[in-house]
C-alpha cells in the first residue's frame, strides 16, 4: 500500500474566492517566509460573468492596503449617491423619503461597484509568486490539521481556514451547526444596460415582495440585485429576454430609460444563517462559511473581508510573538472581535427585510415616515453613511487603510 504523500503548511486557506485570495494575500505581505496553502475545488481563474459586487469604502481600504485596489479602481463605478423609495403593489409613483449623498471623505465615496473580473484578475495576479495553489482538489476528510484529498495527498498546517461558502464542508465535518432561518424569497441578479446615464447614482426600491436595487457599473450599465417571492421569481426566471427586459424598465419606473439584458438572470434562495462558533480545533470560519446575511444591505462579501483583516492581523500578532498562531487562545480573539459586528449587522438585514417587505398600509405610513425623519436629520444621516461604509473606531489596521 502507497503511503500518502504529507504536505505541511504554516497555514491552508480553503476556498480560493475573494475572502480566501485576500486573506493569503494579507498574510504573505505580512509574514515573509511564511508557507500558504491555498486548496480549492476547481481550478483558481478569474471570473468569466458580469456580476460586480459593493465594496464599502472601510472594506476598500483592506485593497488599497494590500497594494492590489489600484488595479481594480480603474474598472469600477464610484456610488455618488443612493437613492431609497418605497411603494405599494399598485402604486405607480415611487416617492422619494431617503437620500445618501457625498463622501465620507473628501474624494472619498462611500462605496465602489467593483465587477468580480477586475478584483478577481488583480487577487489572482498578487498571490501568484505567494502562495502554492492547490486546486482542482477533493477534500474527502478533515480532521484537526490536516486535510485529506481524493488524489491521495495529506496536508497538515496548525492552522485551517474554511472560505469554503455558505455550503461549507470544512464547517460541516468540524460539527459546527449553524443557525437562521429561511426568508421563503429569492435572490435575484442580473446586469443590465440602459439608455439614461445613471450618474453614479443607485436606487433601492422598497416594494411588497423585498427590495429591488440597481447600483451603478461603468457606463450606461447596472447590477440589479431583486428580491422576489419564490413563486414570482420562478415566472421571471422563465420569461424570454425581451419581456424580463420590459417588466425590469416597470419595476424601475423607467428611471434610467429602455433596458436591455447584458446577461442571463440568475436566482438563489435567501436565508440567515449564522455559525454557532467561528472556530475549531485548528480551524477558523471566513465569509459566507461563517455568516450569510439577506442581501438588502449590500454587506456580504464586506462582512467576509472585514473577517479576513481581523483573522490576518490575530495570526500576524500570533507569530512574531512566537505563538501558537492556531491555538484556542489566538482564535478566541478573532471570533471575539467578529462575532458582535456579525451579529448585529444579521438583526439589521433580518428586521430591514421584515419591515419593508410588506404591503400593510399602517406599517407602510410608519416606516415611510421614519425614512423622511432620518433625511432631515443630519447627525443620524451621517452615523447610517459612516456604519455602511464600514468606517468604525477601534477595528483591524487593514480596515484603516494600514499595514499589519
Amino acid at each position: 500500500m502507497t503511503k500518502p504523500q504529507t504536505q505541511s503548511f504554516d497555514v491552508i486557506i480553503v476556498g480560493g474566492g475573494p475572502v480566501g485570495m485576500t486573506l493569503a494575500l494579507a498574510l504573505s505581505q505580512s509574514l515573509r517566509g511564511i508557507r500558504l496553502g491555498l486548496v480549492d475545488r476547481r481550478p483558481l481563474s478569474v471570473p468569466r460573468d458580469n456580476r460586480a459586487s459593493a465594496i464599502a469604502a472601510g472594506v476598500r481600504r483592506v485593497f488599497e492596503a494590500l497594494g492590489v485596489w489600484s488595479d481594480m479602481e480603474s474598472q469600477s463605478q464610484p456610488i455618488r449617491s443612493m437613492r431609497i423609495t418605497d411603494s405599494g403593489s399598485g402604486d405607480i409613483a415611487r416617492p422619494l423619503f431617503l437620500e445618501f449623498g457625498g463622501d465620507v471623505a473628501p474624494g472619498e465615496p462611500f462605496a465602489h461597484m467593483v465587477p468580480n473580473q477586475a478584483s478577481g484578475a488583480a487577487l489572482l495576479a498578487a498571490i501568484q509568486d505567494a502562495v502554492e495553489v492547490i486546486a482542482p482538489a477533493e477534500i474527502l476528510d478533515w480532521s484537526e490539521g490536516r486535510l485529506s484529498l481524493a488524489d491521495g495527498q495529506e496536508l497538515t498546517s496548525p492552522l485551517i481556514i474554511a472560505a469554503d461558502g455558505a455550503q461549507s464542508a470544512l464547517r460541516r465535518q468540524a460539527g459546527i451547526t449553524t443557525v437562521g432561518h429561511a426568508y421563503g424569497q429569492t435572490g435575484l441578479v442580473a446586469t443590465i444596460a440602459h439608455d439614461l446615464p445613471h450618474d453614479g447614482i443607485a436606487y433601492e426600491h422598497f416594494r411588497p415582495a423585498g427590495p429591488f436595487a440597481s447600483l451603478p457599473l461603468p457606463g450606461n450599465r447596472s447590477s440589479l440585485v431583486w428580491t422576489e417571492t419564490e413563486e414570482a421569481a420562478q415566472r421571471y426566471l422563465a420569461l424570454p429576454a425581451e419581456a424580463l427586459a420590459a417588466e425590469i424598465e416597470t419595476v424601475m419606473g423607467s428611471t434610467l430609460g429602455a433596458v436591455t439584458l447584458e446577461d442571463k438572470l440568475m436566482g438563489f434562495p435567501l436565508r440567515l444563517q449564522i455559525a454557532r462558533s467561528f472556530i475549531g480545533p485548528r480551524l477558523a470560519l471566513v465569509g459566507d462559511a461563517a455568516h450569510v446575511v439577506h442581501p438588502i444591505a449590500g454587506q456580504g462579501l464586506n462582512l467576509g473581508l472585514k473577517d479576513v483583516a481581523a483573522l490576518a492581523e490575530v495570526i500576524v500578532d500570533a507569530v512574531r510573538l512566537g505563538l501558537d498562531h492556531g491555538g484556542a487562545e489566538v482564535l478566541e480573539r478573532y471570533q471575539a472581535w467578529r462575532r458582535l459586528d456579525t451579529a448585529g449587522m444579521a438583526m439589521v438585514t433580518d428586521g430591514m427585510n421584515r419591515l419593508f417587505s410588506n404591503d400593510i398600509a399602517p406599517v407602510r405610513a410608519l416606516r415611510d415616515f421614519g425614512l423622511g425623519l432620518v433625511d432631515r436629520t443630519g447627525p443620524v444621516k451621517s452615523a447610517m453613511i459612516r456604519a455602511a461604509a464600514g468606517l468604525t473606531q477601534g477595528g483591524p489596521k487593514l480596515l484603516s487603510g494600514l499595514p499589519i
